[in-house]
């Protein structure tokens, strides 16, 4: 073997992942994107992580856990990824963003007995509102405060929950203590249909966003990291990734 062919082979051993490449997920609870159903993890976003992972040949096996321990995992290593997630410039500090794997909306829900249909944030002075704990949701609620002070209006006021089901059937019941939940368009929907909830319903959308997997910067390999998100656009661009989401009734992206 001369010089050369050495070089060539050096190369293409480099930039050729281990055998054996792993990537480890981590998600939490929150149908219709990432849920547990008879003992199986299932939801369009898990179902995306493994045709990708089948895709490009590669293990990748996903946690389910609480959100805060989810999050906790990623930034000391343990595992590489999480599912799925809102981008933010905190979360940039710490996480690399996969392309946008569907698109959404947050918006508010009520009780069927209050007639809100939201418009401007004046429609929601003074009211009390429950939100998810330490999510993209509850940052977004803080600065919709925010801006309410700073336009002269009652601001809300906000109670963090750690169970979005539990809320849900909270607001079912008249509410108890909140009037309503600032949430995923898409997850308040799944939760009222899954639980057969009569008295909840969507009052109208604050804003449209998209959703990611989130990689942890510091202890992810990045070549690894950049042939997920390679196989992921090819089965967009494919058209794999929008039947998966069309059967769960999300929105897709157009590919690049």
């Amino acid at each position: 073997m001369n010089k050369l062919h050495v070089l060539l082979f050096l190369m293409m051993n480099l930039l050729l992942p281990a055998e054996g490449a792993e990537l480890k997920f981590v998600t939490h609870d929150f149908p219709p994107f990432s849920y547990e159903s008879g003992g199986t993890l299932s939801g369009a976003a898990i179902d995306i992580v493994r045709q990708t992972c089948s895709e490009i040949e590669i293990s990748c096996p996903i946690e389910l856990l609480p959100w805060k321990r989810s999050q906790f995992k990623v930034r000391r290593g343990q595992v590489q990824a999480m599912l799925v997630i809102g981008w933010n410039n905190k979360r940039a500090q710490w996480l690399s963003f996969s392309p946008p794997l569907l698109k959404t909306q947050y918006g508010f829900f009520v009780n069927t007995s209050n007639p809100l249909d939201y418009q401007s944030l004046s429609d929601i002075a003074g009211a009390k509102i429950g939100v998810l704990e330490s999510s993209n949701t509850f940052d977004h609620l803080n600065e919709i405060r925010q801006k309410m002070i700073e336009s002269k209006l009652e601001p809300i006021s906000i109670q963090e929950i750690h169970d979005n089901t539990q809320v849900f059937k909270m607001l079912d019941n008249e509410g108890r203590n909140i009037e309503m939940i600032y949430s995923n368009r898409d997850v308040g929907n799944t939760v009222i249909t899954q639980h057969n909830l009569k008295n909840v319903r969507y009052a109208g959308p604050n804003e449209e966003l998209y959703y990611y997997i989130g990689f942890g910067l510091k202890h992810t390999d990045k070549a690894l990291v950049e042939r997920f998100n390679s196989g992921f656009i090819k089965l967009q661009r494919s058209g794999v990734i929008q039947n998966i989401l069309a059967q769960y009734n999300l929105e897709g992206v157009e590919p690049d």
